[in-house]
This record gives C-alpha cells, sequence and structure tokens, in this order.
C-alpha cells in the first residue's frame, strides 16, 4: 500500500538534574578508586577510597564535585647514600573539591576537570624523635599524581554516565514497534522515526537544558498487526542551532476495505428493509475501490437473495465526526437490474434507510485517542526517575485517502512535551 504521509514533528525539551549525574558518579566510584603500587616513581606507595556519595553542585555553569576519601600512603625518604633511608605509611582523610567545566554536544556531556582544594580532617606530618614534622613537601609528588587521576575519574565517570544517545536509540527503538490500541476495532498505532535532532546543551540552576526534537511518521492500522519498519542503525542523527517548541502530529488511520467491511456489516445486523413481502435484511457487506470511488456489495436475503452494488466517494463530517457516503447510489447496471425486477428497493426511501447503515463514527476513536494519551502526558515515568509532561489540543481531521487496498483518514493535533530526568537510581 503506497499513500503519501504527512510528516509529524515532536518537540521535546529536555531536563536533566545535576543530581542524576551525581547519582551515576556514585554508582561508578564504590571503595578503592584508586592505586599506584610503584614506588621507584614517585618514592611512593598510593591507595584511595571513597568514603561516602561525593556531592554535586553547580554554579554559572561549573560543576563543583566534593569527594570524601581516605589516602594511605607508604613512602620512602632520605636518601640512598651510605644506605639512609626509610619508608613510612601515613593515613590521610579528607575532601577533595573539583571543579568541572563542562559541556553537552553530539549528545554527551562531557567535562575538563581539576582539583582545586584538598581539606584535610588533621595536616600530614609524622613524629621523628618526638617531634612533629610536617611532610607535604615529603609526599607531594604522590599526591601530584594521584590529583591528576581523580580529576581524570570524575571526567571518566561524567563522560559514560551522561551519553544520552544509546539512551535515545533504544527509546526509538522500543517506541517504534506497533503496539494494540484496541481490542474491539484491532486497531494498531505506529510511529516510524525519521530524523532525530538536537541542540547544544546549557546548565543553569543545577539542571541541564536541551533540546530533542523527532521527526516521524504515525500511522493508525486497523487489521493485523503491522511489521516494525524502522532500523535504528539508519536514524539521522543532526544537530541543530534552535527547535520548534511545539508537537505538530499528523496520524494517518489507515482502515483496510476489509476492516471497514466488518464494522458496516455490523451496522446493518438485525436491519430490516422494506415491508410486507418487498423487505430484505443483509447478510454481509464488502468494500473495494475502483476509479476513486468505494465499491459497496450488500449481499441480500429476504425477497431478493443475491448482491446488489453500490458506489460512493467516502466524506468526513466535522458536526458528527463520521464517515459518511452522502453521495451513495446503486451502480448502473445494478440499478438497471433493480428498475426491472425490483424497482422497490431502487427507491430513495429504502436508499436512504441503506446510507444511514453505510457509516461509521471515528468520535469515539478520537475521543479514546486523546483520553488515551492523557496519562502519557502528566508526569509519566516510563522509567524511575524520569518524568513526562505535556498537552495536546484536539485532534482535527484533515482529509480522506482512498488506496487500492484501505480507506486513510488524516487526522492532526498540535501540544509541547517536556522530559526530566532526575535522581535516576
Amino acid at each position: 500500500m503506497v499513500y503519501k504521509n504527512k510528516t509529524s514533528f515532536i518537540s521535546m525539551p529536555v531536563e536533566v538534574s545535576v543530581t542524576y549525574i551525581e547519582n551515576q558518579i556514585n554508582k561508578k566510584l564504590v571503595g578503592l578508586i584508586f592505586e599506584d603500587q610503584n614506588i621507584e616513581d614517585n618514592n611512593a606507595l598510593v591507595k584511595v577510597w571513597k568514603t561516602s556519595a561525593i556531592k554535586l553542585t553547580e554554579k554559572n555553569g561549573i560543576i563543583t564535585s566534593a569527594i570524601p576519601l581516605k589516602v594511605w600512603i607508604k613512602f620512602k625518604y632520605g636518601t640512598a647514600f651510605l644506605g639512609l633511608n626509610d619508608t613510612k605509611e601515613i593515613n590521610l582523610d579528607g575532601i577533595v573539591i573539583i571543579e568541572s567545566k563542562a559541556e553537552l554536544s553530539n549528545w554527551k556531556l562531557t567535562t575538563t576537570s581539576k582539583i582545586i582544594d584538598i581539606k584535610w580532617n588533621e595536616s600530614p606530618n609524622i613524629v621523628v624523635a618526638g617531634k612533629s614534622i610536617p611532610i607535604t613537601y615529603i609526599i607531594k609528588p604522590a599526591l601530584s599524581l594521584f590529583k591528576t587521576k581523580i580529576a581524570a575519574m570524575i571526567d571518566d565517570s561524567i563522560d559514560q554516565s551522561c551519553d544520552f544517545k544509546p539512551h535515545v536509540l533504544n527509546a526509538l527503538n522500543s517506541i517504534s514497534k506497533p503496539f494494540l490500541t484496541s481490542d474491539i476495532y484491532e486497531t494498531w498505532f505506529k510511529l516510524i522515526p525519521i530524523e532525530l535532532y538536537a541542540t547544544d546543551a546549557t546548565i543553569k540552576n543545577s539542571t541541564i537544558f536541551m533540546n530533542l526534537g523527532l521527526k516521524c511518521d504515525m500511522q493508525t492500522m486497523v487489521g493485523l498487526e503491522p511489521k516494525n519498519t524502522f532500523d535504528v542503525s539508519k536514524i539521522a542523527l543532526k544537530p541543530v542551532a534552535k527547535m520548534p517548541d511545539k508537537i505538530t502530529a499528523s496520524v494517518a488511520a489507515v482502515s483496510t476495505y476489509e476492516s471497514a467491511s466488518k464494522i458496516i456489516t455490523k451496522n446493518f445486523k438485525g436491519q430490516v428493509f422494506g415491508a410486507g413481502s418487498k423487505k430484505v435484511s443483509i447478510q454481509n457487506v464488502e468494500i473495494w475501490e475502483k476509479d476513486k470511488k468505494l465499491i459497496i456489495a450488500l449481499s441480500m436475503t429476504g425477497a431478493i437473495n443475491g448482491t446488489v452494488y453500490l458506489s460512493g466517494i467516502p466524506k468526513y463530517s466535522t458536526e458528527t465526526y463520521e464517515i459518511t457516503f452522502d453521495d451513495l447510489d446503486y451502480v448502473l447496471d445494478t440499478k438497471n437490474v433493480l428498475l426491472k425486477s425490483a424497482n422497490w428497493l431502487a427507491q430513495g426511501k429504502i436508499l436512504k434507510k441503506i446510507k444511514e447503515n453505510c457509516r461509521y463514527s471515528i468520535k469515539e476513536n478520537l475521543d479514546n485517542g486523546k483520553k488515551n494519551m492523557q496519562p502519557y502526558l502528566n508526569n509519566y515515568s516510563p522509567i524511575k526517575g524520569v518524568f513526562v509532561n505535556g498537552n495536546l489540543t484536539d485532534f482535527v481531521f484533515e482529509k480522506i485517502e482512498l488506496t487500492n487496498k484501505a480507506i486513510i483518514a488524516f487526522i492532526t493535533t498540535s501540544g509541547n512535551m517536556s522530559i526530566t530526568i532526575d535522581a535516576v537510581k
């Protein structure tokens, strides 16, 4: 089936709290986080443990990390001349303060970090001959290496924790799978991503702000489960400077002729047309397209046992939300036969009653569609710590198109949506 669909655009402003990054770093950095086992390069062995949770704050776009640490150092001091050297073990604990300049580009948050301060609970010193001697200058080479490594660890943890591209692609892969929206009408919804856009991010008030945009096709299929045609490896990812702030969605509601036939057949159930000996009941309805018109075949029993054929062009009523066939009439061959053998059936009065049953309302579908969407736009949490909010305007019916296999109704809506990522455990 080939038809021209109007593409949709979904704008998704995304907010990621600094708390989220904090939690991700604390999950990655646990227990012993650094160890230097070569005493010859700087006369020291070093082990560093994280003793409690790292705390992150943000100010003017700079992320500050406070890292509680315990440091064990075994250092060699003295001189090798005449063998006058010795080793000494010391234990230190304190808080390391790191500043990180952050950038978010190409779906990833990256930082450049440096240690700006170390607040020891006690000053590093050793006791020699009963006297306390500061040893900061002695262990400075070891601390210098340790400081560089710790800053790099923070950068690496943020880099791994805040690569949003895999999460976005996994989400697209999930939402592209068709899902059943109505058992009664055998209705499926299908979203086909085409292109994905992202702006660079800004950091303010302990929150990272970024805009995502999705260009896609939306379809509602009636009948069998449609195939998932989306290939995540082929999605185009495009950086942009600005993003529209609204959702514009156009849904192609596809009703196969087989499915429409079933619905209209139900409309005729129990209906009798005519009076006395001149009456019929319709047992089955079949629909197909020919020359841009719909052909409706009515299988009858009663005064006539057989099939009569009508043709017409479907229309949509904005007042009743119904697809109707107001210009419905018998096809010429059928009309000629009826005028000779069953003129009463060709009369306008009976045809009018038949027209009343050759229709189906989509108001309930539109109302249910909007109702079913609301829970996903009201603080919806697909996973812990992720929240979706937004609103939609009313669904507006645009047009009907006929293909060789289906009636396609195009429906549009607009609105806005935002995503907040906060404290994901």
